[in-house]
């Protein structure tokens, strides 16, 4: 995997990463659709070339699927959905990265300290030699992606090959010839490409302490500002995108075009194309997601409102949930239609076997790229049909133990050969077995209005909520009594649920930074009552401190070739 990467990441090398996109992104076709058949979206002469609606139609599906989702994705696994969204899991503790050294995947999630409290061995250690902020800095350069070893790379690289093909479509919507009604079509687009902008701001500023604007295409700067005005640039944008909705008048021409524009192996399940209805509220629930995932609610050892030191996060405000709730009252409903993925056995964006976390993580953990952590199996219910539908709970076995001190499982996914009926499918390499979830779900939705009633003083609600996912996911249980819970013991059911149901979707880091357990112990964090294995033996009762960097640094690729201005926000995170 390492000398592929190479090859791939020397290219990227060359230049900054806003001029790789100028050169070095590549569409493929999609013979089973035909729906991709467009060579190279950001090469000026395509873009020329784009003359009329069914061109800038290719074009525009192409800049989202293939350059956001797939191009410059042939490292651990193939697409946007398996590394980058994979380290949000392996920093949670949903996965671990196994023996692996690839792109720091067996390094990138492993915590400060493991300690023993109680027992056999009481008080004993584990220290991490290589804690996660030493990697970070130390491999943050390009000669290390070069290697394949740079995890900051990815997220970044992607989300701006993203943001610059939807500027080239946007620069093109009134220059080409359409047929029948224009005004509808070109909102449509403007909608489609705005929607997708605010998406890679919002994953990049989610993610990383500072970014660049560019809503230029081909434009560069060097005027790094705060990831706090990047997620103000997704709002802007998602905002944008629904004004075009609005104005997109004609339901006809609407249905016709937003149909086009997905790729047909996506348009099933979940998957279909919205109406305008459904996607502004998919929009209002990724609106919801920008302010609770980049704002800290802490709830530390099953205690809420304690204190962060050393957060670059503000603390989440009464009006902060407030907000929260009026997005999510009118975000995804149960029967919305969702951006999602699929994946045939051949000419897709991403590939059954390799192409997202999940499949990475299905079958016998001995064979498996990633493994399941028992970090996560502990949040469920042992009862839970999600837990005994989608793990191996037969044997256990065998037991693994990888190289970090916290990567040793006896958790299995099962590989799934079809859909579970009833019940959320966790795990598959099957082709088109997997449902792959790009942006926001009704899940997400229903639990981000649960924990804002839940602080909003409406625990009730609150709890009705978790029930509501529970039973949408199949899990088989009996709805937890509303009204018998305080306040703490309502979140550690609303935090234990948010981890189970949406896991494996790239939110999980982010919601345990948010909870404090990401920062050092020292500073407040940290994970209590955890279960770990020392040898063969299993103990329930582990506390882990990870003391992560909260915010990425801005990617070395891009500031050795693109130093930053006198007056440009800081690049690395001060607070690490």
């Amino acid at each position: 995997m390492k000398n592929s990467n190479k090859l791939i990441i020397s290219q990227f090398s060359k230049c900054r990463i806003f001029a790789i996109l100028l050169i070095s992104m590549f569409l493929i076709q999609i013979s089973c659709t035909k729906e991709l058949n467009v060579l190279n979206p950001n090469d000026p002469s395509i873009v020329l070339n784009v003359t009329n609606e069914s061109g800038l139609t290719k074009y525009a599906t192409g800049v989202v699927y293939i350059n956001g989702f797939s191009n410059g994705a042939n490292w651990l696994g193939d697409s946007y959905f398996s590394l980058p969204r994979g380290y949000s899991e392996i920093m949670a503790e949903v996965l671990h990265g196994g023996s692996a050294s690839d792109n720091q995947v067996n390094t990138i999630g492993a915590p400060l300290t493991i300690t023993f409290p109680t027992g056999n061995p009481a008080g004993k250690v584990l220290t991490n030699p290589s804690p996660q902020v030493q990697i970070i800095r130390a491999f943050n350069n390009r000669a290390s992606s070069g290697a394949g070893n740079n995890p900051l790379l990815y997220q970044w690289l992607m989300m701006y090959a993203l943001n610059n093909g939807c500027n080239d479509v946007l620069a093109l919507v009134d220059k080409v010839t359409y047929s029948g009604e224009e005004a509808t079509k070109k909102n449509v687009f403007r909608a489609w490409c705005n929607f997708w902008k605010g998406y890679a701001y919002s994953q990049i500023g989610t993610l990383y302490y500072a970014g660049l604007k560019n809503n230029v295409s081909g434009e560069l700067s060097n005027q790094f500002v705060s990831y706090k005005d990047i997620i103000a640039e997704s709002n802007k944008f998602y905002k944008e995108a629904i004004t075009n909705l609005a104005a997109a008048t004609n339901a006809g021409v609407y249905s016709s075009t937003i149909k086009a524009l997905i790729p047909s192996v996506c348009q099933v399940g979940k998957g279909l194309a919205p109406d305008k209805d459904m996607w502004i509220r998919n929009i209002n629930t990724l609106l919801a997601r920008n302010i609770l995932l980049n704002k800290l609610a802490p709830f530390v050892n099953g205690v809420s409102g304690g204190t962060i030191n050393k957060s670059v996060m503000d603390v989440m405000s009464t009006q902060d949930w407030t907000d929260v709730k009026t997005y999510t009252t009118t975000g995804i409903k149960q029967t919305d239609y969702v951006f999602t993925g699929r994946a045939p056995v051949q000419n897709s964006f991403f590939t059954p076997t390799g192409g997202s976390c999940n499949a990475n993580a299905s079958g016998s953990n001995t064979g498996t790229t990633l493994k399941v952590s028992e970090r996560i199996t502990q949040d469920f219910n042992p009862q839970d049909l999600r837990y005994i539908k989608n793990f191996d709970t037969s044997s256990r076995a065998p037991l693994f133990s990888g190289s970090g001190i916290n990567a040793t499982t006896k958790q299995s996914l099962i590989a799934q050969s079809t859909a579970l009926v009833g019940v959320v499918t966790l795990g598959s390499k099957t082709a088109l077995v997997l449902e792959i979830y790009i942006a926001g779900t009704y899940e997400e939705n229903e639990l981000m209005l649960g924990e804002a009633n839940i602080y909003l003083g409406s625990i009730g609600n609150g709890i009705t909520s978790i029930n509501n996912v529970r039973t949408f996911q199949g899990a088989g249980l009996a709805d937890i009594v509303t009204g018998s819970l305080t306040k703490d013991q309502a979140l550690a059911e609303l935090v234990r649920e948010r981890r189970v149901a949406l896991m494996l979707r790239g939110l999980s880091y982010f919601d345990m930074r948010r909870w404090g357990w990401s920062y050092s112990i020292a500073n407040g964090g940290g994970r209590y009552n955890c279960v770990v294995y020392d040898g063969l033996t299993k103990y329930t009762n582990a506390t882990i401190d990870y003391g992560y960097m909260d915010y990425w640094d801005v990617p070395g690729d891009e500031t050795e070739l693109n130093k930053p201005s006198a007056t440009s926000f800081a690049v690395k995170n001060p607070n690490f």
